[in-house]
């Protein structure tokens, strides 16, 4: 008959829990990979400074060359001129940083731009049955990969402070109206430019009149967002309104509050 003493020590000692890979795999842990796509962000744009961000959405199928590539190109330029106008900014943090999907076509163009002036530029990419990878122009160490949306768009509304979104599908009316819909219930407490990048094609594709019309929307939910047909009028609205908000914020403007999301 053995006794204790006969017994053998373990040959290894069991893992630690949050360095067992199968552990964390499962739906137990669940809450601790959500977790991690909140801190691990967290920890890079505190370590690269960013404290806010100018979010780009637009298609995947926009491409540099073919029937939309204007909107390929325009969304490049705008972006580079965004990030040559926040590099020029008195501030030891790194303001107005563009922000993107991660992905082709509008992304791609949107975090072009940025490296075309010299800037550092924000890749949050969704892995995809499809697998959408992260285009080539995002800079290495803002780029991440996440699992679950909801964790994405946490961190493409909580630091941004404007959104242009060009023409897309689904996942472009998905990320637009998350955001109109954050500012109308005042989720988010700040102020936030929304540019709508082609009028012929957003006035086509969503009748806000109509919307109006039926009430279901107030006239003044009109006033949370902008149409832009150009690079230059699209720049000007910018400009003005990160100014007013955020760098020359006037007496009659309330204090700028953080975003409880």
């Amino acid at each position: 008959m053995s006794t204790n003493n006969d017994r053998q020590p373990p040959s290894e000692h069991p893992l630690l829990a949050y360095r067992n890979e199968k552990f964390l795999d499962t739906p137990d842990a669940r809450s601790l990979r959500i977790l991690s796509e909140y801190l691990y962000p967290l920890s890079h744009f505190r370590k690269e400074k960013i404290l806010d961000t100018i979010v780009f959405f637009g298609s995947a199928r926009t491409f540099e060359t073919g029937a939309n590539a204007h909107y390929y190109n325009d969304a490049r330029e705008l972006a580079r001129r965004v990030t040559q106008w926040s590099n020029n900014l008195q501030n030891s943090a790194r303001r107005f940083v563009v922000c993107t999907g991660g992905g082709p076509g509008i992304m791609e163009a949107a975090n072009r731009g940025a490296q075309d002036a010299g800037g550092k530029t924000i890749g949050l990419n969704i892995g995809l049955p499809f697998e959408q990878r992260p285009n080539p122009f995002i800079t290495p160490e803002l780029c991440f990969e996440f699992h679950y949306f909801f964790m994405r768009k946490f961190w493409f509304a909580y630091l941004a402070k404007a959104l242009i979104v060009f023409p897309g599908g689904f996942g472009t009316l998905d990320e637009l109206t998350e955001i109109l819909t954050l500012v109308q219930t005042q989720k988010l407490l700040k102020k936030m430019v929304v540019l709508l990048y082609g009028s012929e094609f957003w006035k086509e594709i969503l009748n806000f009149d109509a919307l109006v019309k039926h009430g279901m929307i107030s006239d003044k939910d009109l006033d949370l967002f902008h149409f832009a047909d150009d690079v230059d009028s699209a720049m000007a609205l910018l400009e003005a309104g990160l100014t007013k908000y955020y760098l020359e914020p006037d007496k009659e403007t309330p204090a700028i509050a953080k975003s409880r999301i």
